[in-house]
């Protein structure tokens, strides 16, 4: 049998793991100012572009999609070539998809601070940076795909099922959430609006979750636990199992993250039905994975690189058993829009996969420079000061969540709320984000000993070379089953049939609750009194998306008695008709706004914006005193206005047309409303006379746009004139 040499591309796994290290320190500091900003809300007043709202997307994408994606890449394009005994289908697709990824993490780490986003949840970059990802995860694929039809292996190992059905799905998922109409170089609107988004966003945001951060990973754990033990794989048979019920199961589980909203309820129970049978395939790759390493305890206990990897499979079990747990409504009940689920979603991100990506560069790092590990000791450091971190980070905020919950619900005997006033639960959970802060800190120290010890291993080391192989070509791969070969082992010789399946397991669960909440009318029932936002309350709503308001309020209000008698009457489908894209929040850092219209004066959403402590004694919201001083951009408002036509808003010509008299008048009476406070009115006669010519009316600043869409918020609707029950649940 004819051997053939040939080299591995270790370039372009030393490239993706060094982005890996770099976008891991940034991606946590960015975190860990945020975890410090509740504590000093004004940490960087006056700065707009290091505002909260703004630099938490810019936290999650640098975690998820810089640091977990370029570990990703890393981990695949070195296990992919050694699993299939061949280079990498192309050099130049390669070397595409390390730098295409590097420049849309560069272009969100520029766009996302000067407030550039769509606001959906992990998927908050607008759309150029959208076409960019579909075309760089293509290349991606074809070079994945590429290299299994050239393999030298006659079967694709477990890991590299995952692989492409991480591929598929990604592209399926991305594509589908990201269709928009433009409106500039970085502004567009959602296709869909209101029940309709918040089903297609969760249907993305939940498997993102699953197939970025999950399956990708469950390929990698299947590849690197076995190596770093040198044992096999515990159960091949159970692997399979894991591996069809997971990827089937998982694209139906998204609508758990919208339980008692105004999503229709069969929508809600299939979310429910199949994120509890998610926890016995999830459960099935954890017991795979832990017994893999029968035999090797001892190893465990000595060598970091394990160390890291058994409690990053224990985090996944973690995670993944509460995650089924927080579908049930009753227990969605309580954890949902509280610190709870930031405590969940923590467990999965610090632990399963920034433990199994430390263990993997510990593992990887000494191989591809030809030396050993510069400390051992400092890596077991690393393992001990980031398992403290994990601690400290998560159990302060289970805390914080059932305290959240309990707080929030607690009614006096004659059945007025007990805390009426929302600043009394941000109070009583300061001292949970103190040790949130101290925990972060610990991981964060851990990742910079892991970079020192990154870097002297490698200058102990050899340069980064191309690495020799041999192996046997591949010869006479039947088409058909051969006898007595099962059906998954002819599978495995298929690639393209591999792909082509999952791609069907995957789209099944998706078009059943899709399609119908899309093209079936009924789901949404409408309202005839919800009318369009006018000019400048749109003008407002984009500037409440590019601020990220919605990051800490939601503007959901479901019916419970406790959130019905806090924020008022629960909330309906049709009330969100016109809402591209919608804003109905995963977090209450603050209190929740759907009913906000009215409740205020226009002079306390002013000094509120400008000063919130001087409207909320003890507040943590940081100030927002840009929105009083910029004037407010309407170059593009008659072209926002065509696009919502595009998208069914029934604007007419003739309104259109008239957009800036519209606007002037709703701001000059918005004008008149803020002069009503003296106070007001002899600031803003000084600011005039000290702004000269380049003084901005006040009608035309950015200010008076929020404030008009924050007073529209919950008015279009009154309660005797709907037709839906009024039904709360105690």
């Amino acid at each position: 049998m004819e051997v053939q040499q040939f080299y591995y591309d270790n370039k372009v796994v030393r490239n993706f793991l060094y982005a890996t290290i770099l976008w891991g320190v940034v991606g946590m500091l960015v975190g860990l100012l945020l975890a410090f900003m509740f504590l000093f809300p004004n940490l960087t007043d006056g700065i707009s572009w290091l505002s909260f709202g703004r630099l938490r997307p810019l936290h999650t994408n640098a975690v998820i999609f810089a640091f977990v994606g370029n570990a990703i890449f890393a981990g695949v394009y070195y296990s992919t070539q050694r699993l299939l005994k061949a280079r990498m289908y192309s050099d130049v697709l390669s070397k595409i998809n390390f730098w295409g990824w590097q420049l849309i993490i560069v272009g969100a780490a520029i766009t996302l601070p000067l407030g550039f986003s769509t606001s959906k949840e992990y998927a908050e970059l607008e759309w150029p940076f959208d076409i960019a990802i579909a075309v760089v995860w293509v290349v991606f694929g074809a070079n994945l795909i590429g290299t299994m039809i050239r393999r030298r292996q006659r079967h694709l190992y477990v890991a590299l099922w995952f692989y492409l059905a991480t591929f598929v799905t990604v592209a399926v998922l991305h594509i589908f959430n990201s269709l928009e109409v433009p409106v500039s170089a970085f502004k567009s609107y959602s296709v869909y609006a209101g029940v309709q988004d918040a089903l297609v966003q969760w249907w993305y945001g939940h498997n993102a979750v699953a197939f970025f951060l999950t399956t990708p990973f469950l390929g990698l754990m299947y590849y690197f636990v076995p190596k770093a033990a040198n044992r096999p794989v515990y159960s091949y048979r159970l692997s399979i199992i894991h591996f069809w019920s997971l990827i089937f199961i998982y694209i139906w589980a998204g609508p758990h993250h919208l339980l008692y909203t105004a999503l229709p309820e069969w929508a809600q129970n299939l979310g429910v039905a199949f994120s509890i049978m998610l926890l016995m395939p999830s459960w099935g790759g954890m017991i795979n994975g832990l017994l893999t390493l029968r035999g090797a305890w001892d190893k465990v206990r000595t060598d970091p690189v394990l160390k890291f990897m058994v409690v990053a499979i224990t985090g996944y079990g973690m995670a993944t058993f509460e995650g089924p747990m927080l579908s049930l409504k009753n227990v969605n009940a309580i954890g949902h829009y509280t610190d709870w689920i930031i405590a969940h979603v923590h467990v999965g991100a610090l632990a399963w996969n920034g433990f199994l990506a430390f263990g993997m560069i510990y593992w990887l790092i000494p191989r591809l420079v030809k030396s050993k590990l510069y400390s051992n000791a400092l890596a077991n450091f690393h393992f001990w000061i980031g398992t403290l971190g994990i601690i400290m980070y998560a159990l302060p905020l289970y805390v914080a969540g059932f305290t959240q919950a309990s707080m929030w619900k607690q009614f006096n005997p004659d059945g007025t709320l007990v805390y009426g006033n929302f600043l009394e639960t941000v109070t009583e959970i300061m001292p949970m984000y103190w040790m949130r802060a101290i925990g972060g800190t610990l991981y964060l120290t851990g990742m910079l000993v892991l970079v020192y010890n990154v870097i002297q291993t490698i200058r102990h080391g050899a340069q980064v070379v191309d690495e020799l192989a041999e192996a046997p070509a591949l010869q006479n791969v039947s088409k058909k089953r051969t006898a007595g070969e099962g059906w998954h082992t002819w599978l495995e010789r298929k690639p393209i049939r591999l792909t082509i399946y999952a791609t069907i397991a995957i789209l099944i669960g998706g078009i059943v609750q899709i399609v119908p909440t899309i093209m079936v009318k009924s789901n949404i029932p409408t309202i005839t009194s919800v009318k369009p936002y006018t000019p400048l309350e749109l003008e407002g709503r984009d500037i409440y998306i590019r601020e990220g308001c919605v990051g800490c309020h939601s503007q959901m209000i479901r019916p419970f008695r406790s959130e019905v008698e806090r924020y008022g009457e629960y909330s309906k489908a049709g009330e969100y008709v016109y809402d591209h894209p919608f804003l109905w929040g995963s977090k209450r850092t603050g209190p929740d706004l759907h009913r906000i219209g009215g409740k205020y004066s226009d002079n306390w959403h002013l000094n509120h914006m400008y000063d919130p402590q001087s409207t909320s004694s003890g507040s943590i919201m940081p100030a927002y005193q840009w929105l009083v001083r910029d004037e407010l951009d309407k170059s593009n408002t008659e072209t926002k206005l065509r696009a919502m036509v595009s998208l069914g808003v029934p604007y007419t010509e003739e309104y259109i047309a008239n957009a800036q008299q519209h606007m002037l008048e709703q701001g000059t009476q918005i004008e008149k409303n803020l002069y009503s406070d003296p106070d007001f009115a002899e600031t803003y006669e000084a600011d005039k006379q000290a702004g000269g010519e380049d003084f901005i009316e006040m009608r035309n600043r950015e200010i008076v746009a929020i404030i008009a869409y924050l007073q529209r918020l919950g008015t279009d609707i009154k309660v005797q004139d709907l037709d839906e029950s009024a039904t709360t649940i105690n």
